[in-house]
């Protein structure tokens, strides 16, 4: 006869192993929730005081200026260039897009301008890249065929 308690401890250790990881993937998908429930939170709560002259980003991507919040038909109207407002819903308002300082811009300019005084990497001969895919094939082969002149080049 088989021994009924290797059986019975095997069969045991098994459903111990198995209620941990179910509990781990319970504590998991709460702490989950939980954070994505805080984030709508602070979301809504955002849009509830949205004011006019804030400067939003919208779910799609747009970015403009709030020039009305009607709180009746919980509509916000965003003018993204001056003299063209448009209508959107409340929801659609994903996030304020903070305006960097104008002492800052002057900074980086003076970066940039320092930066690609010393440390171009755009040569001379660059090709222009096409803004469609009509020219890739023949882009990527015109590209591949520099590439062995200038190991060749380096070579020698």
């Amino acid at each position: 006869m088989a021994h009924p308690t290797k059986q019975s401890n095997r069969t045991s250790t098994v459903d111990f192993t198995f209620l941990i990881l179910i509990a781990i993937l319970i504590a998991v998908m709460f702490f989950m929730s939980s954070r994505t429930r805080k984030q709508q939170r602070e979301a809504a709560e955002f849009r509830s005081t949205l004011t006019v002259g804030t400067r939003v980003m919208t779910a799609s991507g747009m970015i403009g200026t709030v020039v009305d919040v009607d709180d009746a038909t919980d509509q916000v109207t965003i003018e993204s260039v001056p003299g063209s407002p448009t209508t959107w819903l409340r929801a659609a308002i994903a996030r304020k897009v903070e305006e960097p300082g104008a002492a800052d811009d002057a900074s980086d300019e003076a970066e940039i301008t320092t930066e690609g005084a010393t440390a171009s990497t755009i040569t001379p001969d660059a090709h222009d890249v096409p803004d469609d895919l009509s020219g890739l094939d023949t882009a990527q082969r015109e590209y591949r065929e520099q590439q062995r002149r200038d190991a060749d080049a380096d070579g020698k």
